[in-house]
């Protein structure tokens, strides 16, 4: 008879924390569907403590899910930055590259771009630098190669 009482007195001891568990959910419909649960871990319970340990985790996981829904937000479309938009007038330096008329940042990026890949300067070992022929050593400060990072800061003080 003290066997019985104690493995009663241990099942609502092994409910009232999964209880507690379940209560930080918002939704009944998570609660109602981890309770055949609780009954499968309460069995295992009384003879070991590690499969209910096991159940505890997979109540999270499903808490996760409903919490990214709720985070979804409308997308909205994207303005562009009015000041890489802006017309920038190239140095006389960087004009025999892109030419001598204003550009956006953007644009320039993009032509200086251009002339990299039509000379082939881009480095075979690495994509990453550049190798400088005689107009873009000018414009890097005397420097044989830089790399793709550095180029961008190297061509806006070229930029007015």
């Amino acid at each position: 008879m003290a066997t019985a009482k104690k493995s009663a007195a241990s099942k609502p001891a092994a409910k009232k924390p999964a209880a507690k568990k379940a209560a930080p959910a918002k939704k009944a419909a998570p609660a109602k569907k981890a309770a055949p649960a609780k009954k499968a871990a309460a069995k295992p319970v009384a003879k070991k403590a590690a499969p209910a340990k096991k159940a505890a985790p997979a109540k999270k996981a499903a808490a996760k899910p409903v919490a990214k829904k709720a985070a979804a937000k409308p997308k909205t479309p994207r303005k562009p930055n009015a000041a890489f938009m802006k017309p920038l007038t190239p140095s006389a330096i960087l004009a025999a590259v892109v030419g001598a008329t204003p550009l956006p940042r953007t644009e320039v990026t993009k032509k200086v771009w251009e002339y990299i890949k039509k000379n082939k300067l881009q480095d075979e070992a690495n994509k990453r630098n550049i190798n400088a022929d005689d107009k873009l050593k000018a414009v890097f400060g005397g420097k044989k190669q830089v790399s793709m990072f550095e180029m961008t800061k190297l061509i806006s003080d070229h930029l007015k």
